[in-house]
């Protein structure tokens, strides 16, 4: 049976039939962000020549296996997957050039997943732009149009890109040549930042730089667009498909940014305290761009101090040189930001990228709310009814989204508790005010973020869906791997991975919203040099190391008992409460009813292996066991409360 088409109403995706939807999910998957061919996993040498004649076919996982996977998924619980692709993995040939084969199989995995019952909504995945600028998603050749060189990035210090960096001799986790979650200070580096000005900006800070016949900001985002009709066209008309992400978490490059002002502390520019790594300012990036060497400030997080500690200023681009292409010429230059001068740099205009023309700029009003608009445009030119998965800088999630937004918008904002996140470090709350503590701060957390959907759709709200979130599974030094490799094979060793998940999955049924978490990676390793394949992240809740048994639907599964959890699907009405407790697998959900019709449960066999038992008050439940869920029909219009109780 056909999956219904979601749309909104308010802060909720609902039905055709009326019914409210809670979408829980996870991305599909860490491994989209490379290459299947040649293998573009981070800790495999490479120098990018070939990046007009790769392949994503097979990513997230070949046609052959992608029963096997969905159907896991399903087993799981999921009723839906954001499935990641790339700029790249479409239009890495040249402008214009879309990888029609590639094309087909994403379409086929589209519908595999309807098959499987998972409604999708697609994903342009980006991080730090490139593979090129150290992370994945626009093709190579936007450095060549805009005048840039990628393959002088390193020299230059214009990038921190892991294959550079990587002793691939000595393998392993290097956290003294390319440390954990590095990746991201790319968004201050000098390649990065030119990149997303360009792509969000162009047209303010540099009208006349022109590519093709158009600017270059036009240039880009029209490629960037057509890439995504290319997908849209592929999957139009497929019911379980919702529509697509604007772009993942998308940088502001320059835009704001006083041009010679490095972020070192706490100033009437910017209150919070220092980030890990140099403390670029614009100018910083302009003249190493140019090929000059700048000494810049540089942060490290001090772990037994707790806290982020200034270092010896470092060198960048001692060897001075440029990555501009021989006979181009940067643009904000020529416009007027900056001047070379006597072999050094002088800043002309100190407010280049915070005014123009006396209007003082916005990232958000003036570039993301134009940007949503072209997006849902685009694709809605091809379906009317797909939704915009929006998200904003995720450095600036404290603006909000613009007032500006199309209709028909979600929330898609991620979270992560940053501190698990970077030091691959999760200490159990030692008392239940303790634990009670850490699962109300992410309540707080994810409450904000759900505060900001309030606005979008002009003012009458919007679901919110937390577009990532979750854990790296190698923490403490990847303790649980080690323990697998010895045959342990029970759940200890996941502990603190089951009761980091159960926190934050209280908090989202606290706030019943929605979810997708990052990720399902296929391919994935219990190795920390590979793990998810890129960057030496590893957050996926499967790894075929930990597989082989093709008669268990959990082989391979991580920290089950923490994700896989019985919740309100579909709703014949609305959520009022949802609260599961793990630790004596007790549900509770209470909803009004408003509407004839069914109100789907998922209950999993892991949390209730001898059975459950059930109350329902102002109802009446039918089992479907064989299908994991539980049929809740009203006796009438009002509330109903649902209580499942395991035989223990």
């Amino acid at each position: 049976m056909a999956l219904p088409r979601l749309q909104i109403e308010g802060e909720w995706f609902e039905g055709e039939d009326g019914r409210t939807h809670i979408l829980r999910g996870v991305n599909l998957g860490g491994d989209c962000k490379v290459p299947f061919t040649p293998n573009g996993y981070t800790n495999i040498p490479t120098d990018f020549s070939d990046h007009r004649t790769v392949s994503f076919i097979g990513r997230p996982f070949p046609l052959a296996e992608a029963a096997e996977h969905l159907g896991r998924l399903k087993a799981w619980g999921f009723n839906c997957v954001r499935l990641l692709t790339t700029w790249e993995a479409v239009e890495h040939a040249g402008p214009g050039n879309y990888d029609e084969a590639y094309l087909d199989y994403f379409a086929t995995i589209c519908r595999m997943a309807d098959e499987h019952g998972l409604y999708v909504f697609i994903d342009f995945h980006q991080d730090v732009w490139s593979r090129m600028t150290g992370g994945d998603g626009a093709p190579g050749w936007t450095f060549e149009t805009v005048g840039l060189d990628f393959t002088k990035f390193h020299a230059a210090g214009a990038a921190h890109v892991m294959q550079y960096k990587y002793d691939f001799a000595r393998g392993g986790r290097q956290e003294d040549r390319y440390p954990t979650m590095t990746w991201s200070q790319n968004y201050r580096y000098p390649a990065n930042a030119l990149m997303w000005t360009f792509f969000f900006a162009g047209k303010a800070f540099c009208p006349d730089f022109m590519v093709e016949g158009r600017n270059v900001q036009d240039f880009l985002q029209d490629h960037y667009l057509g890439a995504m009709e290319a997908v849209a066209h592929r999957v139009k008309g497929l019911p379980n498909v919702l529509g697509f992400d604007s772009l993942n978490e998308p940088g502001s490059g320059y835009v704001e940014k006083h041009m010679s002002y490095r972020h070192v502390g706490p100033s009437e520019l910017d209150r919070s305290g220092p980030q890990p790594g140099l403390a670029w300012s614009p100018i910083d990036g302009l003249a190493v761009a140019r090929g000059l060497s700048r000494d810049i400030p540089n942060f490290r997080v001090d772990k037994a101090a707790g806290k982020i500690v200034r270092m010896d200023d470092e060198r960048v681009n001692a060897a001075e040189v440029s990555i501009w292409l021989k006979g181009a010429e940067c643009p904000f230059e020529r416009a007027g930001a900056y001047r070379v001068k006597d072999g050094g740099v002088e800043v002309v205009d100190e407010f280049f990228f915070m005014k123009r023309s006396g209007h003082v700029v916005s990232m958000e009003r003036d570039f993301m709310s134009p940007f949503f608009h072209r997006v849902a445009d685009r694709v809605r030119g091809i379906d009317p009814d797909w939704l915009l998965f929006a998200e904003v800088d995720p450095w600036r999630l404290g603006h909000g989204f613009p007032k500006e937004t199309p209709r028909g918008t979600v929330n898609a904002s991620h979270w992560y508790d940053v501190g698990t996140l970077v030091t691959k470090e999760f200490r159990i709350p030692e008392t239940p005010e303790q634990m009670q503590a850490r699962e109300d701060s992410y309540t707080r957390n994810l409450a904000f973020i759900k505060s900001l959907g309030s606005s979008l759709n002009e003012g009458l709200g919007a679901p919110t869906l937390i577009g990532e979130f979750g854990i790296p599974f190698d923490l403490d030094h990847a303790a649980a791997y080690k323990a697998w490799a010895e045959g342990d094979r029970s759940s200890k060793p996941w502990e603190e991975h089951v009761v980091a998940l159960d926190l934050m999955y209280n908090a989202m049924d606290a706030l019943l919203i929605s979810s997708t978490q990052w990720n399902y990676t296929a391919s994935n390793r219990n190795d920390q040099a590979v793990g998810d394949g890129w960057n030496q992240e590893d957050l996926s809740i499967y790894s075929a190391d930990q597989g082989g048994s093709a008669n268990d639907i959990n082989s391979g599964g991580r920290a089950l008992e923490g994700f896989v959890r019985p919740y309100a699907r579909t709703t014949a009405g609305r959520p009022l409460k949802m609260k599961f407790k793990r630790e004596t697998g007790a549900f509770r959900y209470v909803y009004e009813a408003t509407r004839e019709g069914e109100t789907e449960i998922f209950v999993p066999r892991l949390q209730y292996p001898k059975g459950f038992t059930v109350e329902v008050e102002g109802g009446s439940a039918v089992r479907d066991d064989a299908n994991q869920r539980l049929l809740v029909r009203a006796d009438m219009p009002g509330k109903v409360g649902v209580s499942i109780t395991p035989i223990r």
